[in-house]
């Protein structure tokens, strides 16, 4: 004899052993077959100890349930899930879809024990007969019990014994048997019954009647009729072949099947059993498919920021697996900031300005956050969102540890930190400062002397005007107007980089990347290292609540169940001098009636802000403010960050070069003016 054929004769023979046993003494269907198995001594000896053998306890580990990530409005942003599933009570479960569920799948469950003695030996007849487990015979207890196992193994990521959790053999109906009269004497019937609605695969990617109702059907599971129960309750059998969508005869087929059973078991009246059957299942159905994934998001790209950042957030798990794992099976509902209004009219303005796969090749992302919390309250870009010809899942908005890019140089939007700087070391709103000559072709040369270490030259600096500037003495407020570059990197060596550079950090300004802002004097004074819309959005936000800078947050709540596991509050700290950081704003306003946002203004308010552009005018910036709002807008080359843009033409509109008044202050005002409308005008400082 083979070892196989020896190992199925051995469980055979303890599987009978054990029916034999307790169906002679009348305890099967109780439960209660220890004692009489043991008892019979002789007569099922070898099978009572093997069986006796088997694991007694039955744990029931915590199902995965999907997740829900929710805009300020409470519309539904994404649903991230391993698995689709909503874990209900049972009293949230329509009658009739317990009755169904129980008709066809188990119709004594209430009657009998752990174990049917009437399925169980006929299926044992059979398993001798055959020489393997063909017979089915399970009790709705059993086949809880043989789910749970396989959702646990799979949780765990045991592939194998999932495998064997469902196998069909003899010795996994003896595992599943031993723990289900262990589960029958812990458990009522009805909290069985609940655990078996909740896990079952009901086809289609819906686990779990709830989340199969609303899939179906677009209701919930309380709300079931006749036909949609019947409906549910047949497809777990086989829910891959008779589901209602890929499958719909098969799926009426066997939701009549089902009917008859309930008509047979006097469950439903002839004249209900007739009308249900009449009905087409078309009818019922309303299939319903909410975000599971970013890819399907209404927004994307908040979407993929919300869960990077949730995903490192030390409150919700000691690993950012064990965060990944609450938020795609914990069955959360995640309350962002997003405001769908405002992410409207930041996705339109982009488009509208660069339209999506523009002849330029460029991109635009836009970041908006409220000052005083920061909230996000949209964020966006100009591409689709996936891995087709012009999309891509990269999120230039944001910084590289929730999905962006790595940044962008920002340019001359870093002289407002050089402003605040200047202001708190008291040069004042009338300040001027000795700018050196310079243009776009012929340039100043500062020298090594000028900028001494920790934060100084290796060798001599030569800088550009965009305008030119004969030399001379300049008012600050024209050098802000005329963003002069030599007159900012002048006030630089005057004042310190160093001081700047503490300023920025103060402010939260970062790497793109993550890293540390640089000390080298073209990072701080001209914007020359990647930053990404995210950061300057933040930094501005700063400048508009008086130098109280507030971490930006894209959630208000994380609750699962009717717990709140975390609420986080703003997180919000002064680090500027207010009468400093309110003086530097005047010298932003100025920017905007006289400067290079003078184009830009905004509709009935006055407002603060300023361009930036990098060497070359690859990347451009227009950053800004009011007391309600900021935002951060970017347009450049996203792949080829040092491609030169000059006499470029868009959506209808030509520049000499692509500045940050050339497109990006467009996009930021048609954001800051959609998103303002019929809010109270507040004065600047």
């Amino acid at each position: 004899m083979t070892g196989r054929n020896r190992d199925l004769g051995r469980s055979a023979r303890t599987l009978a052993a054990f029916v034999v046993a307790a169906v002679s003494v009348g305890l099967l269907a109780a439960g209660l077959w220890v004692p009489a198995v043991a008892a019979l001594g002789g007569l099922s000896n070898a099978g009572s100890d093997a069986f006796l053998a088997l694991p007694s306890t039955f744990t029931m580990g915590r199902l995965a349930q999907g997740s829900r990530i929710l805009a300020a409005d409470g519309s539904v942003i994404a649903t991230p899930q391993d698995e689709d599933r909503v874990i209900v009570r049972l009293s949230q479960v329509a009658p009739v879809m317990r009755t169904a569920q129980v008709a066809i799948e188990d119709s004594r469950f209430y009657d009998h024990g752990a174990i049917d003695p009437q399925g169980l030996t006929r299926a044992v007849v059979e398993d001798l007969r055959s020489g393997q487990a063909t017979e089915g015979a399970s009790t709705l207890t059993q086949q809880f019990v043989k789910l749970s196992l396989q959702a646990q193994a799979l949780s765990g990521g045991r592939t194998a014994a999932a495998q064997a959790a469902v196998a069909k053999t003899i010795p996994r109906k003896l595992a599943d048997l031993r723990y289900a009269v262990a589960l029958e004497r812990s458990w009522s019937k009805d909290e069985i019954l609940q655990g078996y609605l909740n896990i079952a695969y009901y086809g289609d990617g819906a686990y779990g009647v709830e989340a199969a109702a609303r899939h179906y059907f677009g209701v919930h599971a309380a709300a079931l009729t006749l036909p949609e129960a019947a409906t549910l309750a047949g497809l777990v059998q086989s829910p891959s072949s008779t589901d209602p969508v890929h499958h719909p005869k098969a799926a009426q087929a066997r939701r009549d099947v089902v009917l008859a059973r309930m008509k047979a078991l006097d469950e439903v009246t002839p004249a209900q059993y007739a009308a249900a059957v009449r009905r087409p299942l078309a009818r019922d159905l309303h299939v319903t498919r909410l975000p599971a994934t970013c890819g399907s998001s209404p927004d994307p790209y908040f979407c993929s920021f919300v869960i990077a950042w949730l995903e490192q957030q030390p409150a919700l798990g000691p690993t950012r697996e064990a965060r990944r794992d609450l938020l795609f099976q914990g069955g959360l509902t995640i309350r962002t900031t997003l405001d769908p209004s405002v992410q409207g009219v930041v996705d339109a303005s982009l488009r509208e300005v660069a339209p999506e796969r523009n002849p330029l090749g460029v991109a635009a992302a836009a970041f908006v956050t409220e000052p005083g919390s920061g909230a996000v309250l949209g964020l966006g870009q100009d591409t689709a969102y996936g891995s087709g010809a012009g999309a891509t899942e990269v999120d230039y908005a944001v910084d590289r540890d929730f999905g962006g890019s790595g940044g962008f140089q920002f340019g001359s939007t870093a002289k407002a930190f050089a402003l605040v700087t200047a202001m708190q070391q008291g040069l004042g709103s009338q300040a001027s400062v000795n700018a050196p000559a310079a243009d776009n072709r012929h340039p100043a040369t500062f020298s090594a002397k000028e900028f001494p270490q920790p934060c100084g030259l290796g060798s001599p600096w030569s800088v550009y005007n965009d305008e030119p500037w004969k030399g001379g003495p300049m008012s600050l407020r024209q050098a802000t107007a005329q963003s002069t570059n030599t007159a900012f990197v002048a006030l630089a060596s005057r004042i310190g980089v160093c001081a700047i550079h503490s300023t920025m950090v103060d402010f939260g300004i970062h790497g793109g990347d993550g890293q540390p802002l640089g000390t080298y004097p073209p990072q701080v004074v001209l914007g020359a290292q990647p930053v990404s819309p995210e950061t300057m959005a933040e930094a501005y936000a700063g400048l508009a609540d008086h130098g109280t800078l507030c971490d930006v947050h894209p959630v208000t709540s994380v609750v699962q169940g009717s717990r709140t596991l975390w609420a986080p509050p703003p997180a919000c700290r002064q680090v500027a001098d207010p009468h400093a950081v309110d003086q530097a704003t005047q010298y932003l306003e100025y920017n905007m009636t006289h400067g290079s946002g003078i184009l830009n203004q905004l509709t009935g308010r006055p407002s603060a802000g300023k361009t930036g552009t990098s060497d070359g005018n690859a990347q451009s910036w227009f950053v800004g403010y009011t007391p309600q709002l900021a935002t951060a807008v970017w347009v450049g080359n996203p792949l080829n960050p040092t491609r030169r843009m000059f006499d470029v033409s868009m959506a209808g509109k030509t520049c000499a070069s692509m500045t940050g008044a050339c497109y990006a202050a467009p996009i930021w005002r048609r954001i800051m003016d959609g998103v303002l409308s019929g809010e109270p005008v507040e004065p600047m400082p």
